[in-house]
């Protein structure tokens, strides 16, 4: 086997400049396939940041709701019949809506508005770096993300603004709390956020629902179904799957980012494809050499793969650290690439699997070789 690996290596770096080459298009390969499904799972990620930090064990919306960000209501006199369900041990409204936000030079920009009951222990920001939720019980205060400071015309915290008219003061900021839609999220007290979005006292939009301890949730669950129509009761994780189907597959967004994703490997094993058969086929003479002397197809299969087997290791390797510090300058952007370790490992076995089929196209090659053709040289 050292046999097959050092002929194998000295094929491959023989010819340096063939060899980046063929780097190169390995590297590009990966690093698109990467970017791309980092995008496909940063955009699931973001649709479901809200559901991901909310503490609840159950999600209660208006039937048609598709996501946290539908405006789909209830009647507030829906959490006095949920209240009355055997375990369950809190109900806690959210409202959500948008708004408008005036600058300081008087022009307007949407807001998306979450109001909850933080004393209850609500919908609340999370990643706070100054001020604290508390402070958001002050009326008139709202916590905003600092990404958003340019966008909403602060500078931090004690800064002020209207919305809908209303004056408000920034209680607290929060960093990476950032909408997939480019809305800038902001976070009031229940009561606040209705005179925000101008909704009557009778509706709200989601409610909080916490079991009582050693309860069966699917039992509990179905209970509130049977007992109150007109609604969703949801899991947190019934609900983020749900919202991520409808923003990756309903809207068309996901579905265009999965197509690049596909897209990305077709190409990828094109490239790898070419570089991998050019380097084998200015080695024909090598190959009909060994074969010349007695050498079985099984050892010139082994080389090819280990030379394939080189490759994608190699080129994996630099991608991965080009992968790595692309989602870390993304880390901070509109729409972050998120790259998990279990990514990482799909990529190097796609990125295997993409090398070995491109050397069984240099392997058809190489069979046919006459070995006679040594006696023409």
């Amino acid at each position: 086997m050292s046999l097959v690996f050092t002929l194998a290596s000295r094929n491959l770096f023989q010819d340096r400049l063939r060899f980046i080459a063929s780097l190169i298009g390995i590297v590009f390969s990966v690093v698109l396939v990467m970017v791309q499904m980092g995008l496909y799972f940063g955009f699931g990620r973001m649709v479901t940041t809200v559901i991901d930090h909310a503490s609840t064990d159950l999600w209660i919306v208006a039937n048609g709701a598709k996501c946290f960000e539908d405006l789909s209501l209830l009647s507030t006199g829906t959490q006095n019949r949920l209240q009355a369900i055997d375990g369950v041990a809190e109900v806690i409204p959210v409202l959500v809506g948008y708004s408008a936000w005036m600058l300081p030079d008087g022009t307007m920009t949407p807001v998306f508005i979450i109001g909850s009951d933080f004393i209850a222990g609500g919908l609340s920001p999370w990643n706070v770096v100054e001020g604290t939720v508390q402070d958001l019980t002050a009326p008139g205060t709202v916590a905003v993300d600092r990404s958003y400071y340019g966008r909403l015309g602060v500078a931090g915290l004690g800064a002020t603004a209207q919305i809908r008219g209303l004056p408000v003061t920034v209680g607290a900021v929060t960093d990476g709390i950032r909408s997939f839609t480019t809305t800038p999220y902001v976070f009031s007290d229940l009561g606040d956020a209705r005179l925000y979005i101008g909704l009557p006292a009778s509706f709200i939009s989601h409610f909080l629902v916490r079991l009582k301890p050693k309860t069966d949730i699917e039992l509990i669950r179905q209970d509130i179904l049977a007992n109150i129509s007109g609604i969703q009761a949801l899991t947190p994780s019934q609900f983020r799957d749900q919202s991520r189907s409808f923003w990756l597959f309903g809207t068309g967004a996901g579905a265009a980012l999965f197509a690049g994703a596909l897209l990305s490997v077709i190409v990828g094993t094109a490239i790898v494809a070419q570089t991998l058969y050019s380097s084998t086929k200015d080695h024909l003479y090598e190959f009909a050499t060994l074969r010349a002397i007695g050498a079985s197809d099984s050892y010139i299969y082994k080389v090819i793969m280990c030379q394939a087997l080189l490759n994608a290791v190699i080129g994996f390797a630099i991608a991965a650290l080009i992968g790595t510090a692309v989602a870390h300058f993304t880390a901070k952007s509109a729409l972050q690439i998120v790259i998990t370790p279990y990514l990482m490992i799909e990529l190097f076995l796609l990125t295997v699997v993409m090398c070995v089929a491109s050397a069984i196209a240099a392997l058809l090659r190489v069979v046919r070789i006459d070995p006679a053709i040594v006696l023409t040289q």
